[in-house]
C-alpha cells in the first residue's frame, strides 16, 4: 500500500480506540451511573448519531469545496476539545451536549478518510476502502476490550482516555497529514470538460440513492446487536463482560480474517456480487441468533456476522467512488456514512419497539425480512447509469 494509505490506517486506528473507549459504556453510564432511563440513554444517542450524520455531510462537502487536511483538524480538533471538557464535566447535561458535538466533530472526519482513500490510492479499488475498513475494526477491537476493564477501575479514567487517545489522533493529523491536499489533487486531476459533463448527469447520484438504501436496511439489522440483542442477552443470563466479548471478537476476526476475505474478494471481483454474497451471510447470522440460547450460539452467529459485513461494508463506499463524479468524491462518501449513521440511530428505535409490542422472536422475523431489500436494490442501482452508457 502507498504511503498515505498506511498514514490514513494508522490514524484511524488511534481515533477509533479512543472513540471505543465511549461508544459501548454510554448507555451502561448514563443508566447505571446517572440514573436516567433506557429511554432517555436512547434519545440522546440518538441525538449523538443525528449530529453525525449532519457532521458526515458538512465533512464531505468540505473534502470537496475546502481542503481535506484542514477539515480533519477541524473536526479532529473539536473532538478532542470536546473530550478533555468531558472529563471534568460528566454530570448529565454536559455529559449530552458535548455526547452531540462529538458526533458531529467525529462525523465530519470520516467521509474526508474514506475520500482520501480513494483519492491517494485510485488503482487500490477495494482495497483502499477495505484498509481503512480493517482500521476502524482494530481500533474498536482494542478500544472495547481496554474499556471495560477501565471502567471497572473509574468511569474517570475512561474520559481521561479517551480525551488522551483523541488529543494523539489531532497531533499524529497535524504532523502528518500536512501534504495530504497536494497529494490529492494530483491524483484527481481531470480536464474541467470532463468535470462539468459528468456533474451534470443525475444518474450516478440517483444510482447512489438506490444503493444506500439497502445500506441503510442492512445497517438497521446490524444496529440490533447494539441495542435489543444486547438487552436479551443480558435477559437471558449472559454477563456483560461476556457480551462485550462479542464485539473484541468482531474486531480481532476483522484483522486476522483478512487472509480469507483477499482469497475470496480474488474469486468475487464484482462488488454487486460480495454485497450478495456479505448479505446472505447476514441473513445466516440471524437465523442462528435467532435460536440462540447461550453465549457459546451467540458467538457463532457474530462470527457469521463478521464475515458478512467484511463484504458488505468496504464493498459500498468502493461503488459509491466509482459512481462519484471529480470532485465530488466528499460528498459520495459523505453520504454513505450519513447512511451508516441513519441505520445506526433508526434501528434500535425500530427495534426495541418491535420488542416492546411483541416479542424478539417477531423482531429476527422482520430483520429476515428487511434484509431481502439489499438484493433488490442492489440488482438495480445502476440500472440508470448502464443504460446511459449503452445508449452512448
Amino acid at each position: 500500500m502507498p504511503r498515505y494509505i498506511w498514514l490514513l490506517v494508522i490514524g484511524t486506528t488511534i481515533n477509533v480506540t479512543g472513540a471505543s473507549f465511549l461508544w459501548p459504556l454510554n448507555t451502561i453510564y448514563m443508566h447505571n451511573e446517572l440514573g436516567k432511563t433506557l429511554a432517555f440513554a436512547g434519545f440522546i444517542l440518538a441525538l449523538n448519531q443525528g449530529a453525525a450524520i449532519i457532521g458526515n455531510l458538512v465533512g464531505g462537502v468540505l473534502f470537496d469545496k475546502f481542503s481535506a487536511y484542514k477539515t480533519v483538524l477541524i473536526g479532529t480538533g473539536t473532538a478532542f476539545v470536546s473530550a478533555v471538557t468531558l472529563s471534568f464535566y460528566h454530570s448529565i447535561v454536559p455529559y449530552s451536549i458535548l455526547l452531540v458535538i462529538i458526533g458531529f466533530s467525529a462525523g465530519m472526519t470520516w467521509p474526508v478518510m474514506f475520500a482520501m482513500a480513494g483519492s491517494v490510492w485510485p488503482d487500490g479499488g477495494r482495497r483502499s476502502f477495505n484498509a481503512i475498513y480493517v482500521a476502524r475494526n482494530l481500533g474498536v477491537a482494542l478500544g472495547a476490550s481496554i474499556a471495560g476493564y477501565v471502567a471497572s477501575l473509574s468511569f474517570n479514567y475512561v474520559f481521561i482516555s479517551n480525551a488522551t487517545l483523541f488529543g494523539m489522533f489531532f497531533l499524529f493529523t497535524l504532523i502528518t497529514f500536512r501534504n495530504m491536499d497536494i497529494v490529492r489533487n494530483n491524483r484527481v486531476h481531470t480536464s474541467v470538460f470532463e468535470q462539468s459533463e459528468k456533474i451534470k448527469d443525475k444518474s450516478a447520484f440517483i444510482a447512489l440513492l438506490i444503493l444506500c438504501s439497502g445500506l441503510l436496511v442492512s445497517w438497521i439489522a446490524y444496529s440490533q446487536w447494539q441495542s435489543t440483542i444486547a438487552s436479551y442477552t443480558q435477559d437471558i443470563g449472559i454477563s456483560l463482560d461476556k457480551y462485550s466479548l462479542l464485539w473484541a471478537l468482531n474486531g480481532f476476526l476483522i484483522v486476522v480474517g483478512q487472509p480469507l476475505i483477499a482469497w475470496i474478494t480474488k474469486v468475487i471481483t464484482s462488488e454487486k456480487v460480495q454485497i450478495y454474497v456479505g448479505t446472505t451471510i447476514f441473513l445466516v447470522s440471524y437465523v442462528v441468533a435467532m435460536f440462540a440460547d447461550v453465549f457459546a450460539f451467540f458467538a457463532v452467529a457474530m462470527v457469521i456476522l463478521t464475515i458478512g459485513e467484511m463484504l458488505v461494508w468496504p464493498a459500498v463506499p468502493t461503488l459509491a467512488n466509482d459512481l462519484a463524479p471529480p470532485g465530488r468524491e466528499g460528498f459520495y462518501q459523505g453520504f454513505v456514512n450519513s447512511v451508516g449513521s441513519a441505520g445506526r440511530m433508526i434501528g434500535p428505535f425500530l427495534g426495541g419497539l418491535i420488542v416492546d409490542l411483541y416479542n424478539i422472536e417477531a423482531l429476527f422475523f422482520v430483520l429476515l425480512l428487511l434484509l431481502l431489500v439489499p438484493y433488490v436494490t442492489t440488482r438495480i442501482y445502476d440500472k440508470g447509469t448502464l443504460e446511459r452508457e449503452a445508449s452512448e
